[in-house]
């Protein structure tokens, strides 16, 4: 289970986060900054990162994958950051206040610049949320700062937010939006921005070999300090076993997913460790419930999770690797999780039952969408859920795409009846999972229901924390009884590691090069 050292990491930034909210002004200190090298960085000092899946574009406003971000947090810097013990920090702005509960006030820093010299200012703030926020750009990100009326730039430093209702979410919306420079993306376009990106970042665009490599270099003028690491590769390594094989041979330094069955082997080696960290990942079977089909009908949905038994996935595939659902889409550690919720359990009798109460005494067929290689072992737990569903008359035909198939077909909503996902939620609050999945008309929505729409609006604009989670609770109850997912497990993420890396696991996945070192 998770650490108690873990829970305290995400009580303090809920206590951060109130303080913002119910105090209205905090002038953020401390911001973790490395001093300044005093010796040149050693040209051997190269790290070499593996991942499962390639990045989808550089572009750091317009995605929603964690294998993207592990990259393109490294170009780019954001307004504020979480740190590794789960605290807002200041990053691009020193200090936020909260005006009134419609406007929120940021000082940004007055040194720094973008990598190709264009100064980092109030105007790219104001530039990059209404670039994220204009419909014609489609940004998966837009619903997360929908709530953002406009953006009003007081001086060059100084730049407000006015928000169209009370938005307590806002200072962890923030922490993961990167800022772009204006004059080059307007210039060059966004397609230049997607491919040669320009940040404020510790590290520097030097070139992208789709589906094999992306190479970064250290940024010297870094704001923060020099980084101690010179060059980063991001590799493109889908098979489990080469990227094992790879850390073993001293190829690369730090590789994704490691298949817990091998861990074992990284473990006994002087050299290399493995690291494991309780994720901020959820993962699941979505149901499209918002069109005609059998999975329109909750009866349906709720037998599809009695047919599916999550802990026995656990055990087998990952090896114990993975903490079951609570019959809702957040874990203990979100704001918003309901203690009170009953999961369904495991009942094929009950779910054969219920198939036939809805018509399908004789069973019934559906295709299932899942990737290979970006969550941990993500075909093998598709192939076992398809296996149990099987036994109650589920007939499932598996699609096994390509990532960057994948997530073209669901953000083109093309996606087959049942795909299975895993959503990432590092604001630590419910809002940043139930919004863009169950609120009606937002991009990662297959469900429709009016009195979930309605509380997830009441959540988004109340200042109030007790109101705000009794909610959420609603939110979690109506979902457990609806059961718009089929709930699996809280990802265990585990990482494979060179004992010449000085790096730790942190929770939500990012893969921060900044704050690691070669020993």
């Amino acid at each position: 289970m998770l650490s108690a050292r873990r829970h305290s990491h995400v009580s303090q930034g809920m206590s951060l986060l109130l303080v913002l909210g119910m105090i209205g002004i905090l002038v953020l200190a401390g911001c973790g900054s490395r001093p300044a090298a005093t010796e040149a960085i050693e040209e051997e000092s190269e790290l070499i990162i593996a991942q499962g899946v390639d990045a989808t574009t550089l572009d750091p406003n317009m995605h929603a994958e964690a294998p993207t971000t592990n990259v393109v947090s490294n170009i780019y810097d954001s307004l504020l950051i979480r740190d590794e013990d789960g605290e807002i920090r200041p990053s691009l702005a020193e200090s936020l206040s909260n005006v009134d509960d419609h406007t929120w006030e940021l000082t940004l820093r007055d040194d720094v610049e973008f990598h190709n010299g264009e100064p980092f200012d109030a105007e790219s703030v104001r530039y990059t949320i209404k670039r994220i926020l204009d419909p014609e750009n489609n940004s998966p990100q837009a619903g997360d700062l929908s709530a953002i009326k406009h953006v009003e730039v007081l001086d060059d430093y100084t730049v407000r937010l006015i928000t169209h209702q009370p938005f307590p979410t806002l200072p962890a919306q923030l922490v993961d939006r990167q800022m772009v420079p204006p004059i080059y993306t307007e210039e060059k376009g966004a397609d230049r921005l997607s491919s040669q990106p320009v940040g404020t970042g510790p590290y520097r665009f030097v070139s992208w070999k789709r589906d094999e490599k992306i190479v970064l270099e250290a940024n010297e003028d870094y704001w923060r300090g020099t980084p101690s690491i010179k060059k980063v590769v991001f590799r493109v390594v889908p098979e489990n076993s080469t990227r094992i094989a790879e850390l073993q041979a001293g190829k690369v330094d730090l590789i994704v997913n490691v298949p817990p069955h091998q861990a074992e082997d990284l473990e006994s080696s002087p050299d290399t460790r493995v690291e494991r960290v309780p994720s901020t990942r959820v993962i699941f079977v979505a149901t499209v419930s918002d069109e005609p089909g059998p999975l329109a009908d909750p009866r349906v949905r709720r037998a599809l999770n009695l047919a599916v038994d999550a802990e026995s996935i656990i055990d087998s595939v990952l090896q114990g690797n993975g903490i079951p659902l609570q019959g809702q889409p957040v874990t203990e550690n979100h704001f918003g999780f309901n203690p009170a919720v009953d999961p369904s359990g495991y009942d094929p009798q009950k779910a054969r039952d219920l198939l036939a109460e809805a018509g399908y005494q004789d069973g019934l067929s559906l295709e299932m969408d899942t990737p290979d290689g970006r969550y941990l072992m993500d075909k093998e737990v598709a192939q076992a859920v398809a296996g149990q569903l099987q036994q109650v008359g589920v007939d499932v035909s598996l699609n096994i795409r390509e990532w960057g198939v994948f997530v073209e077909r669901i953000m083109n909503r093309q996606t087959a009846p049942l795909v299975l996902v895993g959503w990432g939620n590092s604001t630590f609050d419910a809002d940043a999972t139930v919004y863009p999945w169950f609120r009606t008309g937002q991009r990662f929505c297959f469900y429709e229901n009016a009195e979930v729409d309605q509380l997830l609006d009441d959540a988004r604009e109340t200042m109030d924390e007790e109101a705000r989670l009794q909610t959420y609770h609603q939110v979690m109850e109506i979902l457990s009884d609806d059961a718009p997912w089929i709930f699996l497990h809280q990802q265990m993420d585990i990482y494979g590691v060179s004992e010449r890396l000085d790096w730790t696991a942190r929770p939500d996945e990012r893969i921060e090069v900044f704050d690691a070192d070669i020993r």
